[in-house]
Protein backbone atom coordinates (compact mmCIF):
# COMPACT_ATOMS: atom_id res chain seq x y z
CA UNK A 1 0.00 0.00 0.00
CA UNK A 2 2.90 2.46 1.32
CA UNK A 3 4.29 1.68 -2.50
CA UNK A 4 1.49 2.40 -4.29
CA UNK A 5 1.08 5.24 -2.52
CA UNK A 6 4.39 6.55 -3.44
CA UNK A 7 4.33 5.43 -7.15
CA UNK A 8 0.72 7.77 -7.27
CA UNK A 9 2.82 10.77 -5.35
CA UNK A 10 5.49 10.07 -8.02
CA UNK A 11 3.02 11.16 -10.63
CA UNK A 12 2.09 14.30 -8.98
CA UNK A 13 2.89 17.60 -9.82
CA UNK A 14 5.77 19.59 -7.78
CA UNK A 15 3.68 21.71 -5.74
CA UNK A 16 1.22 19.29 -4.88
CA UNK A 17 4.14 17.04 -3.59
CA UNK A 18 5.61 20.17 -1.60
CA UNK A 19 1.64 20.71 -0.12
CA UNK A 20 1.70 17.36 1.25
CA UNK A 21 4.99 17.31 2.58
CA UNK A 22 4.03 19.89 4.50
CA UNK A 23 1.01 18.67 5.72
CA UNK A 24 2.73 15.65 6.67
CA UNK A 25 5.29 17.20 8.82
CA UNK A 26 2.86 19.57 10.44
CA UNK A 27 0.35 16.27 11.42
CA UNK A 28 3.57 14.45 12.59
CA UNK A 29 4.64 17.80 15.05
CA UNK A 30 0.62 17.57 16.37
CA UNK A 31 1.28 14.36 16.94
CA UNK A 32 4.48 14.03 18.48
CA UNK A 33 2.95 16.99 20.71
CA UNK A 34 0.32 14.95 21.83
CA UNK A 35 2.19 12.35 22.95
CA UNK A 36 4.27 14.55 24.82
CA UNK A 37 1.30 15.44 26.52
CA UNK A 38 0.08 12.63 27.28
CA UNK A 39 3.35 11.51 28.64
CA UNK A 40 3.89 14.68 31.03
CA UNK A 41 0.45 14.04 31.92
CA UNK A 42 -0.07 10.64 32.95
CA UNK A 43 2.82 8.70 32.34
CA UNK A 44 6.11 10.08 33.74
CA UNK A 45 7.26 9.39 37.27
CA UNK A 46 6.24 11.12 39.94
CA UNK A 47 9.40 13.82 41.18
CA UNK A 48 10.11 13.98 44.37
CA UNK A 49 9.85 17.48 45.50
CA UNK A 50 12.05 17.13 48.55
CA UNK A 51 14.85 16.72 46.57
CA UNK A 52 14.55 21.13 45.54
CA UNK A 53 14.56 21.89 49.51
CA UNK A 54 12.44 21.32 52.53
CA UNK A 55 10.84 24.33 52.24
CA UNK A 56 8.41 25.97 49.43
CA UNK A 57 6.97 29.32 49.21
CA UNK A 58 3.66 30.39 48.28
CA UNK A 59 2.15 33.31 47.51
CA UNK A 60 -1.35 33.72 47.94
CA UNK A 61 -1.90 30.77 49.68
CA UNK A 62 -5.38 31.57 51.24
CA UNK A 63 -7.68 30.63 48.26
CA UNK A 64 -7.97 29.22 45.52
CA UNK A 65 -5.07 27.46 43.11
CA UNK A 66 -2.76 29.30 45.94
CA UNK A 67 -4.27 27.10 48.62
CA UNK A 68 -4.65 23.80 46.43
CA UNK A 69 -1.26 24.59 45.66
CA UNK A 70 -0.03 24.51 49.87
CA UNK A 71 -2.20 21.70 50.72
CA UNK A 72 -0.34 19.85 47.84
CA UNK A 73 3.24 20.46 48.71
CA UNK A 74 2.17 19.94 52.31
CA UNK A 75 1.03 16.37 51.61
CA UNK A 76 4.62 15.64 49.68
CA UNK A 77 6.33 16.38 52.89
CA UNK A 78 7.83 19.89 52.43
CA UNK A 79 7.36 22.91 55.17
CA UNK A 80 5.67 25.99 53.92
CA UNK A 81 6.24 29.52 53.96
CA UNK A 82 2.56 31.45 53.19
CA UNK A 83 2.96 34.98 51.98
CA UNK A 84 -0.56 36.40 51.98
CA UNK A 85 -1.93 40.32 53.23
CA UNK A 86 -4.56 39.15 55.41
CA UNK A 87 -3.24 38.06 58.54
CA UNK A 88 -6.44 36.30 59.41
CA UNK A 89 -7.01 34.40 56.60
CA UNK A 90 -2.89 33.02 56.58
CA UNK A 91 -3.14 32.08 60.26
CA UNK A 92 -6.51 30.03 59.29
CA UNK A 93 -4.61 28.30 56.42
CA UNK A 94 -1.96 27.56 58.31
CA UNK A 95 -3.89 26.10 61.09
CA UNK A 96 -5.23 24.17 58.74
CA UNK A 97 -2.26 22.28 57.10
CA UNK A 98 -0.55 21.89 60.92
CA UNK A 99 -3.86 19.87 61.77
CA UNK A 100 -4.13 17.91 58.94
CA UNK A 101 -0.26 17.23 58.19
CA UNK A 102 1.24 17.15 61.74
CA UNK A 103 4.93 16.88 60.76
CA UNK A 104 4.77 19.71 58.60
CA UNK A 105 6.69 23.52 59.71
CA UNK A 106 5.03 26.95 58.25
CA UNK A 107 5.68 30.40 58.55
CA UNK A 108 3.34 33.05 57.59
CA UNK A 109 4.80 36.23 56.03
CA UNK A 110 2.45 38.97 55.84
CA UNK A 111 2.87 41.14 52.44
CA UNK A 112 0.42 43.37 50.46
CA UNK A 113 1.88 43.12 46.91
CA UNK A 114 -0.50 46.64 46.27
CA UNK A 115 1.70 48.33 48.92
CA UNK A 116 5.25 49.19 49.43
CA UNK A 117 6.87 45.77 47.93
CA UNK A 118 10.33 46.92 49.03
CA UNK A 119 9.31 46.73 52.90
CA UNK A 120 7.40 43.10 51.72
CA UNK A 121 10.56 41.36 49.66
CA UNK A 122 12.63 42.82 53.21
CA UNK A 123 9.95 40.64 55.49
CA UNK A 124 10.23 37.70 52.82
CA UNK A 125 13.94 37.71 52.44
CA UNK A 126 14.35 37.73 56.47
CA UNK A 127 12.20 34.89 56.99
CA UNK A 128 13.67 32.84 54.50
CA UNK A 129 17.22 33.63 55.03
CA UNK A 130 18.06 30.36 57.33
CA UNK A 131 15.89 27.90 55.68
CA UNK A 132 16.20 25.71 52.78
CA UNK A 133 13.31 26.88 50.42
CA UNK A 134 13.58 24.82 46.92
CA UNK A 135 10.48 25.44 45.76
CA UNK A 136 8.86 28.72 44.83
CA UNK A 137 5.04 28.83 43.61
CA UNK A 138 4.63 32.65 42.37
CA UNK A 139 0.75 32.70 42.44
CA UNK A 140 -0.60 35.74 43.75
CA UNK A 141 -2.39 38.09 41.18
CA UNK A 142 -5.37 40.34 40.64
CA UNK A 143 -7.71 40.72 38.06
CA UNK A 144 -10.23 43.49 37.20
CA UNK A 145 -13.85 43.30 39.10
CA UNK A 146 -15.07 43.51 35.79
CA UNK A 147 -14.70 43.07 31.68
CA UNK A 148 -14.17 46.65 30.49
CA UNK A 149 -12.28 48.37 27.59
CA UNK A 150 -8.83 49.58 27.73
CA UNK A 151 -9.79 53.19 28.42
CA UNK A 152 -12.31 52.23 30.90
CA UNK A 153 -9.49 51.13 33.38
CA UNK A 154 -8.18 53.80 35.89
CA UNK A 155 -5.14 54.86 36.66
CA UNK A 156 -5.34 52.82 39.84
CA UNK A 157 -6.82 49.69 38.91
CA UNK A 158 -4.01 49.97 36.26
CA UNK A 159 -0.69 50.45 38.51
CA UNK A 160 -2.25 48.07 41.01
CA UNK A 161 -2.41 45.49 38.16
CA UNK A 162 1.19 45.71 37.03
CA UNK A 163 2.31 46.01 40.59
CA UNK A 164 1.23 43.04 41.73
CA UNK A 165 1.19 40.61 38.89
CA UNK A 166 4.70 41.83 37.14
CA UNK A 167 6.38 43.53 39.71
CA UNK A 168 5.75 41.50 42.74
CA UNK A 169 6.39 37.89 40.60
CA UNK A 170 9.71 39.51 39.95
CA UNK A 171 10.42 41.11 43.23
CA UNK A 172 9.86 37.88 44.84
CA UNK A 173 11.73 36.21 42.37
CA UNK A 174 14.48 38.00 42.81
CA UNK A 175 14.91 37.73 46.34
CA UNK A 176 14.37 33.89 46.69
CA UNK A 177 16.77 32.93 43.44
CA UNK A 178 20.03 33.60 45.17
CA UNK A 179 19.42 30.73 47.78
CA UNK A 180 18.55 28.55 44.92
CA UNK A 181 21.71 29.28 42.98
CA UNK A 182 23.85 28.95 46.19
CA UNK A 183 22.84 25.66 46.61
CA UNK A 184 22.12 24.68 42.71
CA UNK A 185 18.66 22.83 43.06
CA UNK A 186 15.29 24.75 42.99
CA UNK A 187 12.32 25.11 40.91
CA UNK A 188 10.37 28.26 39.99
CA UNK A 189 6.24 28.44 39.11
CA UNK A 190 4.87 31.14 38.14
CA UNK A 191 1.04 31.03 37.56
CA UNK A 192 -0.25 32.59 34.78
CA UNK A 193 -4.01 32.92 32.80
CA UNK A 194 -5.46 31.31 29.96
CA UNK A 195 -6.31 34.46 29.38
CA UNK A 196 -3.00 35.26 28.12
CA UNK A 197 -2.58 31.56 25.88
CA UNK A 198 -6.21 30.04 25.16
CA UNK A 199 -7.58 33.67 24.13
CA UNK A 200 -4.14 35.96 23.29
CA UNK A 201 -5.21 39.32 24.87
CA UNK A 202 -8.29 38.42 26.19
CA UNK A 203 -10.62 41.26 25.11
CA UNK A 204 -11.71 43.62 27.28
CA UNK A 205 -9.02 42.14 29.98
CA UNK A 206 -6.14 43.27 28.27
CA UNK A 207 -3.83 44.73 30.58
CA UNK A 208 -4.53 41.42 32.81
CA UNK A 209 -3.76 39.08 29.67
CA UNK A 210 -0.43 40.96 29.07
CA UNK A 211 0.82 40.88 32.57
CA UNK A 212 0.13 37.04 32.22
CA UNK A 213 1.96 36.29 29.46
Amino acid sequence: MILCFLDALKNQPFWAVGLFLLGFLSFFKTCIALLRWVYVSFLRPRKNLKKYGAWALVTGPTDGIGKAFAFELAREGLNLVLVGRNVDKLDDISREIRSKYAKIETKTVVVDFSGDLSEGVKKIGEAIEALDVGILINNVGVSYPYARYFHEVDDELLKNLIKVNVEGTTKVTQVVLPGMIGRKRGAIINIGSGAATVIPSDPLYAVYAASKA
